[in-house]
């Protein structure tokens, strides 16, 4: 019997303390998964707050199968989308907000590169994005991402190698795919 499902029974025979502890080990997923979602960490911190009220309030309706993870990515999903519709705002792209300190310091080329990241997956079809955002962004498998959005496994799977395939081509300097173009064609004077 796992952590998890130990918690699980004690929450089911009225042991709150158990809520805590279950709590604070997928907190830092889930507010994880929400700040991709948030227009900032403030309303990340509301929604992953929220998304525990509500697996709280709907625990009774949750029958454990050792998914309680998948059931709370379901949940948070459901609150990001929800915060979505009702805070409205376009996104800011990067050259708008874009800033020349005049140094490099890693810390802030961490931040640059998870902007573009996250602008990047934020181009992705919608079904593709949260593939994505499960599997690399959460690190959740391709099983646990399946259940939590619902999906057969090999759906996922297809999803996710369309979505690698966009966001490679995304990523490719111009010439190459100029470079690719031409081989691909069979043309000949190509690059030299």
């Amino acid at each position: 019997m796992t952590r998890e499902d130990k918690l699980i029974l004690k929450i089911e025979q009225g042991d709150l303390s158990a809520v805590d502890e279950l709590i604070s080990i997928y907190y830092p997923e889930i507010l994880r998964y929400c700040l991709w979602h948030a227009p900032d960490h403030s309303a990340a911190e509301d929604a992953a707050q929220e998304t525990f009220l509500k697996a709280l309030r709907y625990f009774d309706r949750y029958i454990h199968k050792g998914k309680f993870k998948s059931f709370l990515y379901r949940i948070a999903a459901n609150t990001c989308i929800d915060m979505q519709r009702k805070n409205c705002r376009p996104d800011i792209s990067l050259e708008a907000s874009a800033v020349d300190p005049g140094y490099s310091e890693p810390a802030f080329e961490a931040v640059q590169s998870d902007m573009v990241m996250r602008q990047l997956v934020r181009s992705l079809p919608e079904n593709q994005r949260e593939i994505v955002l499960l599997r690399f962004g959460q690190d959740l498998t391709l099983r646990e991402t399946a259940q939590a959005l619902h999906l057969p496994l090999r759906t996922v799977q297809s999803r996710l190698r369309s979505a690698l395939k966009r966001l490679k081509a995304e990523l490719e300097p111009p010439e190459i795919k100029t470079t690719h173009k031409i081989k691909k064609h069979g043309e000949k004077g190509g690059p030299t």
